[in-house]
């Protein structure tokens, strides 16, 4: 687990639907089955979140949704639905077009582009604008980024090995794991002091300071509940949706016959522009290499759940407190459910509902009253994204040996260099503003971000 995890999780359905592994000292068990998983999901009474993994992600994030026990998840849910409802995010669709478009506009055929570093800035002010509008200074917003890659390195081998004693201890990464944490704090913090001063705004933090402040009878939200929601929603709404995008596009490279067919879609339906809301359904073929990609390669790729009763599953009693894995990596790769799992093949996704595989077993999103709550959002500004730039740029790696996907707290690409070629100066190149947007211009390479490491899983160096 710890060493080679996705092969050790690929080598568990061999031993049953319900697998007993370690987790460090812990006793714990594997859920191998889509349709068993799909039970933990919707009885969120009995298997509610908790077991190592979301107990160090409360010390990071608090009891905002992603994390709240099963008993305080309804009224936050409603509380804060109303930003990611569906017409809230097409609004949302010129920003994500412009961010898009201004990260790839300073490139130049030929240079090496840190596109992990470029999508998780990306995502990072996207995201941010959402929950705060202009609270966060860009500044900020790259210190948060830079403070992610701290923060994602260590929570895997929280998990994995949860043994406290181990991460009190004042090692230089243990040190780094928590400056991250305490200056994503202070940065949040710091922008809901600002916002309180100043002009109340139509955003996330807006809904939340007036539920703050609304005498209706119901459960009041606190200053602790407003920074808890504003940290959870901006950590999982960056990280999960840019290692998505880099994995989409180290796969692109990869596969020209996809890249191609991509190509075609975007220049036939956009031709030349920039995208807007009505142009989403009719980018099918965009949205399947996404699809495809949370499959392949879900970034949300293991989840623990703790039982609060003694309960049944799979033919076993598991006492109360008992910590239960499953991972939609396991599931996406499971042969039965996905014919060929290890080839990326968007077509599959062509089919509609049929594809998502048996008893449901495609979940990049969980499932249940626990679905992620900003899913549309990020299928969204994904799709915005990677029209945008399969629009100008064709993305390739250099000579060599490409890495595979590092697992972490989430899985993806930790830091992908591609060098980047202008569609208008490839041969074959379609796209009749590529030229143009890239004229000489200083590298976007980003120093600092060098610390996301070719080859840094997120286990070794935490």
């Amino acid at each position: 687990m710890f060493r080679r995890p996705l092969e050790f999780l690929n080598s568990l359905p061999e031993q049953g639907d319900l697998v007993e592994i370690r987790l460090g000292p812990q006793r714990a068990w594997m859920v191998c089955h889509p349709e068993l998983v799909h039970r933990i999901l919707r009885d969120t009474r009995t298997f509610d979140k908790g077991g190592p993994q979301y107990e160090r992600l409360r010390v990071l994030m608090g009891d905002g949704v992603v994390t709240c026990p099963h008993a305080q998840h309804r009224r936050q849910r409603r509380l804060l639905q109303p930003t990611f409802r569906p017409a809230r995010v097409a609004a949302q669709t010129q920003v994500m077009a412009e961010e898009a478009e201004s990260l790839c506009r300073g490139w130049r055929s030929g240079q090496r582009v840190d596109v992990s570093a470029a999508t998780l800035g990306l995502t990072t002010r996207l995201i941010s604008r959402l929950l705060l509008s202009d609270s966060l200074s860009p500044a900020a917003a790259d210190e948060v980024r830079h403070c992610l890659a701290a923060i994602v390195r260590g929570l895997f081998v929280r998990t994995v090995l949860p043994v406290d004693a181990l991460f009190r201890l004042p090692t230089p990464a243990n040190r780094r794991y928590g400056r991250a944490v305490e200056r994503v704090r202070e940065l949040i913090d710091a922008a809901v002091a600002e916002r309180r001063r100043g002009t109340p705004r139509d955003d996330l933090l807006g809904l939340l300071l007036a539920a703050a402040e609304a005498e209706d009878g119901g459960i009041p939200v606190g200053d602790r509940e407003v920074h808890d929601q504003l940290v959870s929603l901006l950590l999982t709404g960056s990280e999960s949706p840019s290692m998505c995008l880099a994995s989409a596009f180290s796969l692109l490279a990869r596969h020209p016959e996809v890249e191609r067919r991509l190509h075609a879609e975007v220049d036939t339906v956009l031709e030349g522009r920039l995208p807007d809301a009505d142009d989403l359904p009719r980018l099918i073929y965009t949205r399947s290499v996404l699809t495809e990609t949370l499959r392949h390669s879900p970034p949300g790729w293991l989840f623990t759940r703790v039982t609060t009763r003694e309960t049944e599953l799979a033919g076993r009693l598991l006492p109360r407190g008992t910590t239960v894995l499953y991972s939609p990596y396991l599931l996406h790769h499971d042969p039965v459910s996905f014919p060929e799992p290890d080839r990326f093949l968007p077509e599959r996704w062509l089919e509609g509902e049929t594809a998502a595989g048996r008893h449901g077993a495609l979940i990049p999103f969980a499932a249940g009253s626990r679905k992620c709550i900003g899913d549309l959002f990020s299928m969204t500004e994904m799709t915005v994204t990677l029209a945008t730039v399969a629009g100008r740029w064709r993305l390739r790696h250099p000579a060599g040996r490409v890495a595979p996907p590092r697992p972490g707290a989430t899985l993806g690409p930790r830091s992908l260099t591609m060098i980047c070629t202008a569609r208008g100066d490839a041969t074959g190149g379609t796209a009749p503003h590529a030229v143009a947007l890239a004229p000489g211009s200083p590298t976007t390479e980003s120093g600092p971000e060098k610390t996301r490491r070719d080859g840094d899983n997120g286990v070794h160096h935490a």
